[in-house]
Order: structure tokens, then sequence, then C-alpha cells
């Protein structure tokens, strides 16, 4: 934290140093430092959640596409709960979630009539 005097003010600085944001003077006051920290531990939860998903659904087009039907709807079985949390804790719509399932189980279903 960095104290200045700004207008013959006193006001604290909280400074946020990340390695892909610039940094950013944000918080004057305690409530709003706290909520400063809250918001940078839900971004970087939300965001690790949000890549997990992702890979999940690359990963299940991937076997999808490799031709084996066992590891396709092993990959799916492990991709719905992730896709179905992500909708819970509001990473992604719905709507997202429901096309994505869909599209994967249509492939899949696909995959193991032909």
């Amino acid at each position: 934290m960095f104290d200045k005097m700004l207008s013959g003010r006193h006001i604290s600085a909280l400074i946020f140093q990340d390695h892909q944001r610039e940094s950013k003077q944000v918080a004057n006051t305690s409530q709003a430092r706290k909520r400063a920290r809250q918001a940078e531990t839900h971004r970087r939860r939300n965001a690790s959640q949000k890549s997990a998903t992702r890979t999940m659904i690359k990963r299940t087009i991937s076997a999808i596409e490799s031709g084996d039907a066992q590891k396709a709807e092993e990959a799916y079985k492990a991709a719905v709960p992730l896709i179905d949390r992500a909708v819970t804790h509001g990473l992604f719509h719905k709507n997202k979630a429901a096309r994505h399932k869909s599209r994967m189980a249509a492939r899949i279903k696909a995959l193991k009539a032909g």
C-alpha cells in the first residue's frame, strides 16, 4: 500500500500489480480495500474454473475427432459436471452450456452409430 497526498487529503491507495494487468490505484477506504481483495480472489478463481471447463470441452472434442467412442464418452462424462458447475457459478450462460453439451452428445451418438 502506498500513501499519497492528493488535493490536501490523505489517501491510502491499494495497488495491484499483476503481470497481465497494469498497476491501478483503487480503494480509498478499508471497505473498498477489502472488496478489491475479494474481487481479485474471485477473478482468479473464476479464471481457473473457466479455463478448466474449456480444457475439458476441448479434450472431449479431440476425443470425438480421434474416432474413439469409448474415450469420447468418458471425456464427455467428465466434462458435463464441470460445465454445469460453471453455469451454477455464473461463469457460463445456461444456454451456452446446453449448446455445448447437446452438440458433444450428438457427435458422440453419431460416432457410436457410424
